[in-house]
């Protein structure tokens, strides 16, 4: 029994997949799963039950993996700790973060974090989907919305706002928009999430809430695309000001109803710096972690 195979079972543990263990190791599948049967064969007993749908952790399983992943924390932190003091953050890093915020926020800070870390290999993986921070191997994520799930381990980067623009083209050509309900009136550019095409919130300043139920015209998947439907004069639209506060300070866009805070999801939204729940976070991931926050000091 060695470190590598006791490492293996817990990626396997936490993953429930051989395959999703493999690629995130850049191994063959079997070979994960040889490794795990000769551990098996060692204990005498079965640590993961399997079928042809799914791979779970016994009982047994469940013990040993309470009690060995403290102790390989702790050795990696170690061995971390060691090196710290004679070499530089080194290592693959996998980032991931959404399209929009990724090609926006992210890409344009990556030559100073390269200049900065240069033994770091960042691999930056930019979607859209909900994915599993385990299974897909991510090391540190970016999220957008309310505060995350309570299974993973994170900090805010900073605030995020939202607000309903329109290019000036369309605002000549269109019915004055003076109170949120003015909106009912207007061509609406929606993001394709549900809570973003059902109803906006919008409050005052004396925190009262008017909740307006819209129809959109358009909806677009991706925040790139929306942003440049409105630019294009298409209609109306909901975006984050990390995406648009350039547009509207050169006069490309036009935030309307300035008077009023307005979300499609909660007031207290922000991006948040995720990552898998351990105690042990590797060198070069608190590196980038503090690279980003230095980069973002709370508003964008």
């Amino acid at each position: 029994m060695d470190t590598r195979t006791l490492a293996l079972f817990v990626d396997v543990a936490h993953s429930g997949s051989f395959a999703a263990t493999a690629r995130r190791r850049n191994l063959d599948p079997s070979s994960v799963s040889r490794s795990i049967a000769a551990l098996e064969t060692e204990f005498g007993t079965r640590l993961f039950q399997r079928s042809t749908r799914q791979l779970s952790v016994t009982e047994a399983g469940q013990r040993f993996l309470q009690r060995i992943e403290p102790i390989l924390q702790e050795l990696a932190h170690a061995q971390d700790d060691a090196l710290s003091t004679q070499s530089e953050p080194r290592g693959k890093l996998k980032l991931s973060a959404s399209v929009a915020f990724g090609c926006r926020c992210i890409i344009p800070l990556l030559n100073d974090f390269q200049r900065q870390y240069p033994l770091i290999e960042l691999d930056l993986d930019l979607t859209d989907q909900t994915i599993d921070l385990v299974s897909a191997g991510i090391d540190l994520a970016v999220r957008l919305g309310p505060p995350p799930d309570v299974e993973l381990v994170g900090a805010k980067l900073m605030d995020t706002h939202y607000r309903v623009c329109v290019s000036p083209s369309h605002l000549m050509a269109a019915e004055p928009i003076k109170q949120p309900h003015d909106l009912l009136t207007q061509n609406i550019v929606s993001f394709a999430l549900p809570a973003f095409r059902k109803a906006w919130t919008f409050r005052s300043k004396e925190n009262t809430h008017q909740e307006i139920e819209i129809v959109p015209k358009t909806i677009i998947s991706n925040a790139l695309g929306l942003r440049q439907a409105i630019l294009a004069g298409l209609g109306v639209g909901l975006l984050p000001d990390w995406l648009i506060d350039d547009d509207v300070r050169n006069g490309k866009l036009i935030a309307l109803l300035p008077e009023y805070d307005v979300t499609a999801t909660t007031f207290e939204t922000a991006a948040w710096l995720l990552y898998p729940s351990r105690s042990f976070l590797p060198r070069k991931t608190r590196v980038m972690i503090d690279f980003l926050k230095t980069a973002f000091p709370g508003k964008p």
